[in-house]
């Protein structure tokens, strides 16, 4: 069975290295202009519980493909309405830009295929937005034929881009929990390392079977947490140790080592725990029931 053809122009557009320099140098301001603290915790969905930005693009997609929709069958009694849709849209839109831009810039630089497909998606859906904003100024002009097109061609470039939004999600992982196919053993297993080899406040990186795990030994207690950080994979024991917390080293995010709770995002989900014990020196780990 033959490959579908949005697949082959995606990987024809991740190999697309011309697209690195712009993209670098957007994804550097962005990361510059939103760093670690309250505003990127919620561009980024940390109080939601997972990503805000494709909540966002249901109000801007929606309001804009009901207003095509509407001029395709409502007739002329629809078009007040579908006007007030697309000026509805517009209005989401710089929230649905900026969680966006957030989301992306704080993956490009770990992988060419997101970096490529992201500044693609902005684009198509920049230009979708300027369609629809010059389809509302036609149509306020009286110029409803025109709005219409305009609209029709803003459709098409939304479409695109919501392909590859999916893409980035669905193909590319961006914005997915990194732990949540990573649940570690059932049962009581050795970990590798003794207590004795924990030093105070020094976090230990070990492989239990295939899941990396997080080992700090911290105030007469050895806590296990799965190491990779579930915003964006980074390795935990590379970060901060904090009283009684860690510190992802890639963009910040902060968890308790008690319960994984996030004490500051730009995380979504809390960061997964697992039960240790000692036994005859050794330390052993196994996921909670």
């Amino acid at each position: 069975m033959p490959r579908p053809l949005p697949n082959e122009l995606g990987e024809r557009l991740e190999s697309a290295a011309v697209l690195d320099a712009p993209a670098k140098a957007v994804g550097k301001a962005v990361r510059s202009a939103v760093p670690a603290g309250p505003v990127k915790d919620a561009l980024s969905g940390t109080w939601l519980g997972h990503a805000l930005h494709p909540l966002l693009t249901d109000v801007t997609i929606g309001t804009w493909m009901s207003a095509v929709l509407l001029d395709l069958v409502g007739g002329r009694a629809s078009e007040p309405a579908a006007e007030r849709l697309i000026a509805l849209g517009l209005a989401s839109a710089p929230a649905t830009i900026a969680t966006g831009w957030t989301e992306w810039a704080d993956t490009e630089v770990a992988s060419d295929a997101v970096r490529r497909s992201g500044i693609v998606h902005a684009a198509a859906n920049g230009a979708a937005l300027a369609a629809f904003a010059g389809s509302l100024v036609a149509r306020r002009r009286g110029d409803t034929g025109r709005g219409k097109l305009l609209g029709l061609a803003g459709a098409g470039l939304m479409s695109a881009g919501g392909w590859l939004g999916s893409h980035l999600a669905y193909t590319r992982g961006v914005g997915v929990d990194n732990t949540v196919f990573e649940s570690g053993p059932r049962d009581w297993t050795p970990a590798g390392v003794r207590e004795a080899d924990l030093a105070e406040g020094r976090p230990h990186c070990v492989r239990v079977e295939d899941t990396p795990v997080l080992l700090l030994r911290q105030g007469g207690l050895v806590h296990a947490l799965a190491n990779r950080c579930t915003h964006r994979g980074g390795a935990l024991h590379e970060g901060e140790v904090g009283d009684g917390t860690i510190t992802c080293p890639l963009h910040g995010s902060r968890f308790r080592l008690e319960d994984g709770f996030i004490e500051r995002g730009p995380a979504t989900a809390r960061q997964p725990v697992l039960e240790a014990r000692v036994r005859d020196g050794a330390v052993e780990v196994r996921r909670p029931d």
